[in-house]
């Protein structure tokens, strides 16, 4: 498939380049000291992560451990509720062992670590997701691990932080600024710029300086490539469109290779939160301006001086200033489509997907759903496939206290 000039036969042998752009976006945007390190880790992926002894471990761990693959269900109650022409189907990566996608990268980048002889791991996390994801292969491997969380986070997701400590994590509570996501990867980098030498940076998405957007879009693959397999084989054809909520965008990087050579829409759902004003949302690539932020150069959301805007998400894990260089690339090029939908219809899709489904989404993955839902109806027939990323556990103290259970 052919789109804007780009070839996606061997669209993953060209992007990223050398120099971890795609396109214009991405690159190494950080200070000499940890360009070394960022030089190491790149080292280290393409000669330890494409050996046969590292693939073949991994895939162990994927199957013993996290439960991989993860199937894909059929909604047939939502899609009748929708009036069934349309029929919707989820990828269970609710379902992946502690609960989300997260956990797909994390074994990658623990198993790294301890290739390259690290004692410790340190990361950001927004909704927790992330930061047990890490905490458990921490845990899996013998390694310490240091998660970094903003104080309105913690208050949101105190599930999870629980989890978190349970495995053994330090949870270091990020008290400047909003007290959100883009302060806790602020304060992880700082960290790890005075340990690079006995740790490894783990970060949660398709974001920071190159390697990370390529390293975390390659171990996420796997649940597009599950993901097409089983479709076919469920259904005996492609899905006409696939969907994926876009923070920082690893679920939906993972879930768009995949596809990206298939004869498939493919749409990414960014968090309008309270509205179009600066400050009530996040939807930094339907919003925002190129620039460059946590090391690398992608579409972000900027205040009066330039600087990273404040944003908000109901969502703690989309609510971030900007975007993978990927999305951002995707998005110029016109292969993908990105949507916003607003904390209500989220909602409502929460609650939908519960009542009709047996299936609680987490608030993140409720963004694609809602998305879905709203396309099913502008649809005469055909097949939606949505990423349910995570699942809802550690949103349901928070929606409860703050919205009720609806009907």
């Amino acid at each position: 498939m052919i789109c804007n000039g780009i070839d996606f036969d061997t669209y993953f042998q060209q992007y990223p380049d050398a120099q971890g752009y795609f396109g214009k976006y991405g690159g190494v945007y950080i200070d000499e000291n940890l360009k070394a390190a960022m030089q190491e880790i790149t080292k280290a992926y393409f000669s330890i992560c494409q050996s046969r002894k590292f693939i073949a471990e991994l895939r162990r761990i994927r199957a013993e451990f996290q439960g991989r693959p993860t199937p894909i269900s059929h909604l047939e109650r939502l899609s009748g509720y929708l009036g069934g022409e349309v029929q919707l189907y989820a990828k269970r990566e609710d379902l992946n062992h502690s609960g989300a996608h997260k956990l797909n990268h994390c074994m990658g980048e623990a198993l790294l670590a301890k290739y390259m002889g690290k004692k410790k791991v340190i990361a950001e996390t927004g909704a927790g997701q992330h930061g047990v994801a890490l905490a458990t292969a921490a845990a899996y491997f013998g390694l310490e691990c240091d998660i970094y969380m903003g104080s309105v986070d913690i208050k949101k997701q105190a599930p999870n932080v629980a989890r978190m400590k349970l495995l053994g994590a330090n949870v270091v509570e990020v008290t400047h600024g909003l007290q959100t996501l883009k302060e806790a990867v602020d304060a992880a980098f700082e960290a790890y710029s005075k340990e690079y030498k006995d740790a490894i940076y783990c970060i949660g998405s398709v974001l920071g300086p190159h390697p990370f957007p390529m390293m975390v879009r390659d171990f996420q693959s796997v649940v597009g490539i599950e993901a097409r397999e089983q479709f076919v084989q469920m259904t005996g054809h492609l899905p006409d469109s696939i969907v994926a909520c876009v923070g920082g965008g690893s679920n939906a990087a993972g879930l768009f290779a995949g596809f990206l050579n298939d004869p498939v829409e493919i749409f990414g759902v960014e968090p309008l939160g309270r509205g179009k004003k600066l400050g009530d949302h996040a939807a930094s690539l339907t919003y925002g301006t190129e620039g460059v932020m946590h090391g690398f150069n992608s579409i972000m959301l900027k205040d009066e001086n330039g600087e990273p805007a404040p944003v908000y998400s109901i969502a703690s894990g989309l609510d971030y200033p900007s975007s993978g260089p990927e999305h951002a690339f995707l998005k110029d090029i016109g292969r993908v489509k990105y949507d916003t939908v607003d904390d209500e219809e989220t909602l409502e899709a929460f609650y939908k997907l519960s009542r009709l489904e047996g299936i609680i989404p987490a608030i993140e993955s409720s963004h694609a759903l809602a998305f879905a839902m709203r396309l099913a109806k502008q649809m005469d027939h055909g097949s939606i496939l949505v990423n349910l990323s995570g699942r809802g556990d550690k949103d349901m103290d928070y929606v409860i206290e703050k919205y009720g259970i609806r009907e």
